[in-house]
């Protein structure tokens, strides 16, 4: 090794018992293998990918404030491992895990660890790394832990672990989607460790520059199959001509979340492979109900009703958007249709007179990432003709999640995806009262929601989530305006590349033309 890092002494003592069992291993091996093994432990590929993501990298610590943002996932997924992860298609399956089940009246799961598997520092990860890592998202309180209030795990041997909810809950391994394990003993406040953090995924970080660029090379550890390409730079780049340009010169290798106004033109070129995948995300509005202004329902509705989404929709995403028809899509589980909100701005400013609202008042409409500017900037103009005043806050990445967890917003403008497919890491995790995501409270929905995770029935499951739909909707806990699919374009000598219904694209099996 040639760093020393501040784990914790079980985790060194550890890895001093694991370096010597690798000493002593190879002085007895007498293979003359040169190390150019094909599977897991090689120096990676080769060729180099540059990727364009939509939102920008601010943090690799998967636990914080930036967790659930889709920036620090895109990182985590490369640099750790969770207990399961879903495929593209949503479909669950093991990663660290190799079999999980439910107890009786599912409180309980019970996760069997995969054996033999290697942080990138050489040290082994266990059911300690696990259970530590849990403890840590739970007690940072950041986006991700809202899936697991009131939930423990434990160890019950090295190789298996228990986590208990407080209710019934049959969606945890869906949940668990979210959950990176890094080593034991990484401190709650220990941005040192992300900045060159220990993983378990293909990938190792080889430089991080937080909101331009994170750099990564195979992970030598890695328990499978290496990574094909020898090196992945994800970069920022904010502005979408600068995106499009970069990928049409070859800058960039591989981009996604590209605008309807660029497609034909993209799809006539014949040296890129362009595709558009249904996803699990859509635009979502809340309106912050704890705002005077906004704590009547009437006024929420009425607002929503003011906006013609639907031209909106089909000038600026007439390819990659289609109206929502419930507060989650149709690919996630617990997706019940809801009758359309339509666009009436006369009747909204006479709910709106007659609810008695403030039209003096400007509302705080904040957003992150320049690319929503002509949206945000078409629903503006839209509240305008009731009267009603918005002013556009575009926030950085970071200063969005903080006032976003803080409240400090009157509508909320986000891309929300559910990277589980399940609608109770979405509406389970979101719009409970002791969230308090929204400034919303009802205790009927929190019993909807309660008793939708607590059964293993997806049909029940459905019901349920359509029920709690409804009185979302119907209180217009926020405006619904589109579903989102994800537009993917790349260097067409790429192979291997698997477009991600979360804009979630994994990058070990990447290959360049010349590798």
């Amino acid at each position: 090794m040639t760093k020393t890092r501040e784990y914790g002494r079980s985790r060194l003592l550890r890895l001093a018992v694991t370096t010597t069992a690798t000493a002593a291993l190879l002085a007895a091996c007498t293979t003359t293998s040169g190390g150019d093994d094909d599977n897991a432990g090689g120096s990676g590929g080769s060729g180099e990918v540059t990727a364009a993501g939509t939102y920008p990298i601010e943090s690799l610590d998967p636990h914080g404030a930036q967790g659930a943002s889709t920036g620090t996932q895109l990182a985590g997924q490369e640099i750790f491992s969770r207990l399961v992860k879903p495929d593209p298609d949503g479909t669950l399956k093991g990663d660290l895990a190799t079999s999980w089940k439910p107890n009786g009246d599912v409180t309980a799961w019970t996760f069997t660890l995969r054996d033999g598997v290697t942080f990138s520092d050489g040290s082994p990860l266990d059911a300690d790394d696990v259970v530590a890592s849990f403890q840590r998202m739970i007690s940072l309180n950041g986006p991700n832990a809202g899936n697991f209030t009131g939930s423990t795990m434990k160890k019950t041997s090295a190789t298996e672990v228990v986590l208990s909810t407080p209710a019934p809950d049959a969606s945890v391994p869906g949940k668990l989607g979210t959950f990176y394990v890094i080593p034991s003993g990484v401190g709650e406040d220990d941005t040192a460790f992300f900045n060159d953090p220990v993983g378990s995924g293909p990938f190792t970080v080889d430089g991080f520059t937080p909101g331009e660029s994170l750099v990564l090379v195979p992970n030598k550890e890695f328990r499978g199959e290496k990574p094909a390409p020898g090196r992945v730079t994800v970069r920022n780049i904010p502005e979408l001509s600068a995106r499009m340009t970069a990928l049409r010169t070859g800058e960039v290798d591989i981009v996604w979340g590209i605008p309807d106004d660029q497609l034909a033109s993209l799809e006539s070129e014949k040296d890129l492979t362009v595709r558009t995948v249904p996803s699990s995300a859509e635009f979502t509005m809340w309106f912050n109900s704890s705002t005077p202004a906004l704590k009547d329902a009437n006024v929420r509705k009425a607002i929503w009703q003011a906006v013609d989404f639907s031209t909106i929709i089909s000038e600026l995403y007439p390819e990659t958007g289609k109206p929502a028809d419930a507060p989650v899509t149709g690919v996630v589980l617990g997706h019940v249709p809801q009758p359309p909100v339509a666009h009436d701005a006369t009747a909204a400013k006479a709910a709106l007179t007659t609810a008695g609202f403030d039209f003096s008042k400007k509302l705080r409409l904040q957003f992150a990432n320049a690319e929503f500017r002509p949206f945000i900037q078409a629903v503006v103009s839209d509240l305008k003709e009731v009267g009603v005043l918005a002013e556009p806050l575009e926030k950085e990445q970071a200063t969005f999640t903080e006032d976003l967890i803080a409240l400090k917003w009157d509508i909320n403008f986000q891309q929300l995806a559910t990277p589980s497919y399940d609608a109770a890491s979405n509406l389970g995790r979101l719009y409970t009262c002791e969230a308090n995501r929204n400034g919303y409270c009802n205790k009927e929905l929190d019993g909807l929601l309660a008793a939708a995770g607590a059964t293993a029935d997806k049909e029940k499951r459905t019901d349920l989530y359509g029920q709690a739909s409804a009185i979302i909707w119907r209180d217009a806990v926020g405006m619904y305006p589109m579903s989102v699919s994800i537009a993917y374009a790349w260097n067409s000598d790429l192979k291997g590349f698997v477009p991600d219904a979360s804009g979630l694209p994994d990058f070990a099996t990447v290959r360049s033309g010349g590798s």
